[in-house]
C-alpha cells in the first residue's frame, strides 16, 4: 500500500504531455508496434491499467479466501500424513500368475 501510495502521490506528468494527448501513437518507422503499444498504455491509459490490475488484484484475493474457508464434511488435505507415510503402508504389490484371467 505505501508503493502505491508512493506512487499516486508522487505522481508527475511530462512537460510536453499534451502533444503525446493529441498524437498519442508514433510513426511506425521510429518504433515497434510493441513499443507504440506500450507508450499508449502508460500514458493515455494508464489510469484504466491501474485500474483493471486492481480489479484483479481483488479477484485473486478473493480466489483464496474461497478456497481457504473452513466448510463442515469436507476433508482437508494434511500435508504432513502424505510426508510421513512409507511406500508399505500405501500400497501391496501380488504376484499375478501370467494367463490366469480374471
Amino acid at each position: 500500500m505505501l508503493e502505491l501510495g508512493g506512487v499516486v502521490f508522487t505522481w508527475a506528468f511530462a512537460p510536453d504531455i499534451s502533444h503525446s494527448f493529441a498524437s498519442p501513437i508514433p510513426p511506425l518507422a521510429s518504433v515497434s508496434n510493441t513499443a507504440a503499444l506500450g507508450q499508449v498504455l502508460y500514458t493515455r491509459y494508464i489510469y484504466f491499467f491501474q485500474a483493471s490490475g486492481l480489479v484483479l488484484l481483488v479477484a485473486m484475493v478473493g480466489a483464496i479466501v474461497l478456497t481457504l474457508r473452513e466448510r463442515v464434511g469436507v476433508r482437508r488435505q494434511s500435508i504432513g500424513a502424505q510426508l510421513s507415510r512409507r511406500g508399505a503402508d500405501s500400497i501391496e504389490i501380488k504376484k499375478v500368475p501370467s494367463r490366469s484371467g480374471i
